[in-house]
């Protein structure tokens, strides 16, 4: 019963009238014939292929779920959800933003991004087999020999194979360096891997005609820990000297994990018995080479979140504007009826406006992300490209953990909406819960990834990508605080930022007496500066919202109202964190271990 609307008018809002996304890919040689109506028609047709193809197997393959033959090996995705991805290759969406050199159709990755969006708000599960392997791509493609890139990067960009990253193992999850597959050097160059790897999405199942495992394994003069890991490329069927497949490789699913959540992707333990691949970069340098696809990985889950988080939204007003229960507390509001529908109590608003502005907030951070990747791989300067670079590693992990925080309180809320009948599988809400958790775990959890944003990008360059970040935003305080109409935007906004600043350099200081102080404050940072990053789109929206009032459009005045929403019930929560993260490390050290 659950239903999804494409959320163009709001992608376009974004593109053409917050970022003006045209002008800025017309200063990049590599997009300067893109147009406002190319960004258009590209993503009506993604919305097109997402709600009419993939969102009707969303239910229907999470109840069925993957099937493994124990005899094969093989692995059965859902019903449909082979012809669903025949459907997707014909259609040529997984070269969309690739090279075309390896065939790929060259387009800027903003319309990557609002094709993911899309896809992954209509089913999370299908969208992680085409996901993983635009993450492979690109690792072979800013790591492979030209011989490697010309055997599997054109049928990666073509959908003809898949791939995924081979990384954890029973012993060891984020803690790499504690790893133990072993890759024995063979005399033609290649290598035998043996070991086991565990909770491998997309690891197995019968899409495409090969998949492409990237695995991390140590040589055997690998030296201890992180430093003596490298990355290999292992195909399920080895290719032949023409690119045709060749023999059935030792890697193969020895059991599909039992999820809480995204039932339709095969979730696989990968047993490598002698498996033949091949080294992709320098030796022991594989977490580097990686790390290409992890942060690409980190913005997709990131994008899993939000797209979850718009799916939910759409179903919970529609149903609140139509579920019947009680009066309004202030007089009955449809008096013809026997009760008023549940969008007139406060509450139940609260939670809508908590959803929409979560997932509106997020599509702006989202797009103007993925056009600076655009600036990052295309501009002309170095110093753009190294501004724009600087900014994404700033932001990637504020993304995987805030949008998937977010998402997580986005659905519960959604959820929480249809009361008895949200905890019903027939509605589709439990589902989107359920989905929504593991983005917060998988791809480095959210401790991780405050871990990351805090200790290295933030503290490790003296908070140098953080003033990049911060200039934008005194530009916009120094632009805009001179009107009397932008003051409740504005000032929270420069008030927020001058609070981020004296609390990044109180956490320095700390840092440098206690170096757990930076883990003890890491999460509630992570969540302060991203809701900085909020506040900075939702005043630039409010601005374009104000600015066209006067056009009668009802879409201006629902947005000038969730940006008001978002600053008088959202925002507010950083004072609380700011509290927390202050009150040290003292607190969550000080009872001995033997007490828990």
């Amino acid at each position: 019963m659950p239903q999804y609307t494409p959320p163009l008018r709001d992608m376009q809002f974004v593109m053409h009238e917050l970022l003006d996304v045209a002008a800025v890919l017309k200063t990049l040689p590599r997009h300067q014939e893109i147009d406002a109506e190319t960004l258009d028609a590209v993503i009506e047709q993604a919305g097109k292929f997402a709600a009419e193809v993939i969102f009707p197997l969303n239910a229907s393959g999470d109840a069925e779920g993957c099937r493994l033959d124990p005899k094969t090996h093989e692995v059965s995705a859902p019903k449909g959800f082979r012809q669903a991805y025949k459907a997707y290759v014909e259609g040529g969406w997984p070269a969309l933003s690739c090279d075309p050199e390896y065939g790929g159709q060259g387009l800027p990755l903003v319309l990557n991004q609002c094709l993911y969006e899309m896809l992954n708000a209509s089913n999370q599960a299908w969208t992680m087999y085409p996901g993983l392997s635009h993450g492979a791509y690109e690792c072979l493609h800013a790591h492979g020999t030209p011989e490697q890139k010309k055997t599997y990067l054109a049928r990666l960009v073509s959908g003809e194979w898949t791939g995924t990253m081979c990384l954890t193992e029973p012993h060891c999850g984020t803690d790499l360096g504690l790893l133990r597959t072993k890759a024995e050097p063979r005399p033609d160059g290649t290598y035998r891997l043996s070991g086991q790897k565990i909770f491998i999405s997309a690891g197995e199942h019968d899409l495409a005609d090969n998949i492409v495992h990237l695995v991390l394994a140590r040589l055997p003069d690998a030296p201890a820990g992180s430093k003596g890991i490298s990355l290999f490329v292992v195909p399920k069927f080895v290719p032949r000297a023409d690119g045709s497949l060749g023999e059935r490789n030792g890697i193969y699913c020895t059991a599909l994990e039992h999820k809480m959540g995204i039932h339709g992707n095969a979730t696989c333990q990968l047993m490598l018995e002698g498996a033949v691949g091949e080294l992709v970069g320098e030796p022991h340098k594989g977490l580097a080479a990686m790390f290409v696809m992890m942060n690409a990985a980190r913005l997709g889950v990131g994008n899993q979140s939000l797209g979850l988080t718009e799916v939910a939204y759409q179903n919970a007003a529609a149903y609140a504007k139509d579920r019947r229960q009680m009066r309004s507390l202030s007089g009955a509001k449809q008096p013809d009826q026997p009760a008023d529908t549940i969008i007139v109590h406060p509450d139940v608003r609260k939670m809508l406006l908590t959803a929409r502005a979560y997932a509106e907030g997020g599509r702006a951070l989202a797009i103007w992300t993925a056009l600076l990747i655009d600036q990052e791989l295309s501009a002309d300067s170095e110093d753009e490209r190294k501004e724009a670079a600087d900014l994404v590693a700033l932001l990637t992990p504020v993304i995987k953990a805030f949008f998937t925080d977010n998402g997580w309180i986005a659905t519960s809320h959604c959820m929480q909406v249809f009361g008895g009948h949200g905890y019903i599988r027939e509605w589709g809400m439990e589902q989107f819960v359920r989905d929504s958790r593991i983005n917060m775990i998988y791809e480095g959890t959210n401790t991780i990834q405050s871990l990351d944003l805090l200790g290295r990008k933030v503290l490790g360059d003296n908070g140098k990508k953080l003033k990049k970040f911060g200039r934008l935003v005194q530009d916009f305080v120094e632009e805009q605080g001179v009107r009397e109409e932008m003051q409740e935007f504005v000032n929270p906004l420069a008030d927020l930022g001058d609070k981020v600043t004296k609390l990044t350099m109180e956490l320095g200081m700390k840092a440098m007496g206690n170096a757990d102080e930076v883990g003890a404050a890491a999460v509630d940072y992570l969540r302060i500066v991203g809701h900085l990053m909020f506040a900075y789109f939702w005043a630039r929206m409010a601005r374009v919202a104000l600015d066209k009032a006067g056009s009668g459009d009802p879409f201006y005045a629902a947005k000038l109202a969730t940006a008001r929403f978002y600053f008088a019930r959202l925002l507010p929560e950083t004072a609380g964190l700011i509290r927390s993260a202050r009150s040290g490390v003292a607190p969550l050290m000080a009872m001995d271990e033997a007490m828990f």
